[in-house]
């Protein structure tokens, strides 16, 4: 009798031993997909940027350009409930003119989270990618931007929206490769191609700055879409007739998907997973 009741209770340890091991791993996968306690991710995104963020030259910038392609792919993703987004790129800007002294194109931005993001229980979200035109040897505002004057000025953006809306994430999202014949009403060629990868470095740098005074607030999001567009330009970017023979520059259809798969994951990764 003695040994049956041993049989039985080893039986039962086993049994809760089993049911407590299912239940941590569920419990584990639920946290990794945002899922803890029942809880829904819902996304309120605000993408800043210049021309490639626009979608100019797209055949509906409105569903084409990354920022919609960038949503679409993250509202398929795993723990996120849904996802809305504003597009703020504008063509030719570059940081100086979306500083807010400028008084350019920084109120609009203001303006256009604060009509997005109503709900706080939602997650707002600041998807950057700027340089491109900074980087020009000639044309955009303010162009050549050095190295240590992007950085100040992306800290300086950075630093604003954080100020306005304290629980924000912002994601660095790394400027995509253009040939070195770019050069259309602005000036870039060689020269630019080589100061837009010398921004990189800075804004690896200012993670780092944001590590130590918001912490779990700023990130670097894509760093792959550069590579993939150097070398898939012929059947990603528009070709485009300059001063210097053809250039590529904007991502067609095809390209503005790929580099909406590039900011939605680099958002996920960032955002999501952290």
């Amino acid at each position: 009798m003695k040994n049956k009741i041993n049989k039985i209770m080893k039986n039962q340890k086993l049994i809760i031993s089993f049911i407590l091991i299912i239940f941590l791993s569920v419990y584990s996968l639920m946290k990794v997909n945002g899922q803890e306690n029942g809880k829904k991710i819902n996304l309120d995104i605000v993408y800043i940027g210049n021309s490639i963020t626009q979608g100019v030259q797209l055949p509906i910038p409105k569903e084409d350009a990354p920022p919609a392609t960038a949503t679409e792919y993250l509202r398929h993703q795993s723990g996120i409930t849904s996802v809305e987004f504003s597009n703020q790129g504008r063509s030719g800007y570059t940081t100086i003119d979306f500083l807010p002294a400028t008084v350019k194109a920084f109120p609009k931005v203001l303006d256009a989270a604060h009509l997005l993001h109503t709900d706080s229980q939602r997650i707002l979200v600041f998807s950057i990618s700027l340089g491109t035109n900074d980087s020009a040897e000639e044309g955009p505002n303010g162009s050549p931007v050095d190295p240590k004057a992007y950085h100040s000025n992306m800290k300086t953006i950075a630093d604003k929206l954080l100020a306005e809306f304290p629980g924000c994430s912002i994601v660095f999202q790394q400027p995509i490769w253009y040939s070195p014949t770019t050069y259309n009403h602005s000036r870039y060629l060689a020269g630019g191609l080589a100061r837009l990868q010398s921004y990189f470095p800075e804004l690896q740098e200012l993670v780092k700055e944001y590590t130590k005074s918001n912490p779990g607030q700023v990130f670097m999001g894509d760093v792959i879409a550069f590579e993939y567009f150097k070398n898939n330009y012929l059947t990603d970017l528009i070709p485009e007739s300059g001063n210097a023979g053809t250039f590529y520059l904007h991502p067609n259809k095809k390209g503005a998907v790929e580099l909406g798969k590039f900011w939605g994951e680099g958002i996920y990764q960032c955002v999501i997973k952290n």
